[in-house]
């Protein structure tokens, strides 16, 4: 349980981090950070999966840069969720998913999760 908190702590302040490092992307508040995280959870675990497999051919053609596409689609799914959290357009969804996975894993690394 504690490991769960610990990963949704991490990835809030990377929401908050990435946030800030891209002008395109904005988050109201640490809450609403808090609930962006959340939601990225979520669908990473229900929604993505099934994407995965239904774009299998694409992927695997592309090499695995597609995944990058499915990563911006539940960022912009979590944009149209979450009340104070605004992405502006395809192309910024897809750096603030890289901006956040880099955090994300820099993070963890640091707090050895």
């Amino acid at each position: 349980m504690t490991h769960l908190l610990v990963s949704w702590l991490i990835m809030t302040v990377s929401v908050i981090v990435a946030a800030y490092l891209l002008p395109g992307v904005k988050v109201a508040s640490f809450w609403s950070a808090l609930i962006v995280a959340l939601a990225i959870g979520v669908l990473n675990a229900i929604l993505r999966p099934v994407l995965v497999i239904l774009t299998l051919p694409v992927t695997v053609l592309t090499l695995g840069l597609f995944l990058l596409v499915i990563n911006a689609i539940i960022i912009l799914i979590v944009d149209k969720i979450v009340k104070g959290f605004e992405v502006n357009g395809f192309f910024t969804a897809i750096l603030f998913s890289v901006i956040l996975t880099v955090m994300h894993w820099i993070l963890r690394i640091f707090i050895n999760v």
